[in-house]
């Protein structure tokens, strides 16, 4: 008899197991649903200004970059007239 309750436990737990994933599959569809409807009004300025300061944030290391490339020439240049000096 013992035999006969685990066979019917488990027949019990694989029929609830069928029915969360269906439950969780039908919540997914719903937040798929309320993220599309979210996306008007005030994210699109959130979002503008996000590519602003991401513009900003670029063009600021572009000018740091540019620093550096030409102090680097700049020592080039130097080292090279040091050392055309040397030799003359």
């Amino acid at each position: 008899m013992a035999i006969d309750v685990s066979v019917a436990d488990h027949s019990i737990g694989d029929e609830s197991q069928a029915m969360d994933t269906y439950e969780t599959i039908a919540s997914n569809d719903f937040a798929g649903e309320s993220l599309k409807k979210t996306k008007e009004g005030r994210p699109m300025k959130r979002s503008k200004n996000v590519q602003k300061m991401k513009a900003v944030a670029k063009a600021i290391s572009q000018s740091e970059n540019s620093m550096e490339k030409i102090s680097k020439s700049k020592g080039k240049t130097l080292r090279s007239k040091f050392a055309k000096n040397l030799y003359n």
